[in-house]
């Protein structure tokens, strides 16, 4: 079995899903495709949020009280987002006739993908994202950062933009 891993900022559209499976059209081997959603950590995000506002006692703003229901209604809105975008880029895949499955996490997408690519000895790496020209020009985007960190062939491809709200309600869904 021939294991793709891929990692994507967004759901896959059915165009994206042909690009991939373009790619190994020439391998004889079965391929199993598992699509990799990273998605934020809500709370993490509201603690970075109050650290960041640390300054407001000096500019003299009020305190500011974050409701633990709040951060655990946006952790789930995210996780269903996330959730929606491995549905549908399973489903793209598997509609072109390949083996998919899929997961989304919370943690940092880099470590993440490092420790699936161990776990299911992963022959090769797609990173899916739009465009970040900042960061790939410094090479701290993911694809920079996982060739960096794994032992396995690693290609960036630009995600589709999507063609409906349906596909592309995974978006925005992570950030660089």
């Amino acid at each position: 079995m021939y294991n793709v891993l891929i990692l994507a900022e967004q759901a896959l559209s059915p165009g994206d899903a042909a690009e991939v499976i373009s790619l190994h059209e020439e391998i004889e081997e079965p391929r199993h495709y598992h699509v990799l959603i990273p998605c934020e950590n809500a709370q993490l995000r509201v603690e970075t949020a109050l650290g960041a506002l640390g300054a407001s006692e000096v500019l003299a703003a009020p305190p500011v009280v974050v409701d633990p229901v709040d951060a655990e209604k946006a952790q789930e809105s995210i996780d269903s987002q996330a959730e929606n975008a491995v549905t549908v880029s399973t489903a793209a895949l598997q509609a072109l006739g390949n083996e998919a499955t899929g997961e989304f996490s919370r943690d940092d997408p880099i470590d993440c993908l490092e420790r699936v690519a161990q776990s299911r000895s992963a022959d090769e790496v797609i990173v899916m994202t739009r465009p970040h020209v900042v960061a790939e020009f410094f090479h701290v985007d993911w694809t920079s950062k996982a060739r960096r960190r794994l032992r396995v062939p690693v290609l960036h491809l630009i995600e589709h933009e999507p063609l409906d709200a349906e596909a592309g309600s995974g978006q925005g869904i992570t950030g660089m």
